[in-house]
């Protein structure tokens, strides 16, 4: 019993990165999580799409699944996607792959975005080429608990909206 006690005190001593890092203050995770439902233009077209965020290993990660209400003649989502978010401990600064159905990839740089917190939003820059680049930004209203979502194609650096929707709470 008393190696039981012993242990038990060594790891309630013992320094947090041995258990995984805290989020950092200004994270933005915890207003994520849940079910939305995404609605505004995508590719000039009028769009409504369900999204859910939920935790992944330990909260150290925020899995993002989005879901087209628009359907292919076979049934299929016309559009879904399953996104991976991370966020470094020590810089702030947050990462996400994106997958989706609009081509396959065996994990391409240009599916991976990063960005950094800036007040209530973060913008994500993914680059494709050297000239090339898409910019994708969550901004949270405190107000109304929701999330205005951009996102633009970046050409020699002229942007050009590609998306501009809401997500609100179901």
């Amino acid at each position: 019993m008393r190696k039981v006690v012993i242990f038990a005190l060594a790891l309630l001593c013992a320094p947090a990165g041995l258990f995984g890092q805290a989020l950092h203050p200004d994270s933005l995770f915890p207003r994520l999580i849940g079910r939305w439902l995404l609605r505004g233009t995508i590719a000039r077209r009028q769009t409504v799409h369900d999204v859910s965020f939920e935790w992944l290993l330990g909260r150290e990660y925020v899995q993002m699944h989005e879901v087209s209400r628009g359907r292919a003649p076979n049934g299929t989502p016309t559009y879904e996607a399953v996104v991976l978010f991370g966020r470094d401990p020590q810089t702030g600064a947050y990462g996400c792959m994106w997958l989706d159905n609009t081509g396959a990839g065996a994990f391409e740089p240009h599916g991976i975005g990063r960005g950094s917190v800036a007040g209530d939003s973060v913008p994500f820059l993914f680059h494709y080429t050297a000239t090339d680049s898409f910019h994708t930004t969550f901004v949270y209203d405190r107000a109304t608990d929701s999330w205005q979502w951009r996102m633009d194609n970046d050409s020699s650096g002229v942007r050009r909206p590609f998306a501009r929707v809401t997500l609100t709470r179901r």
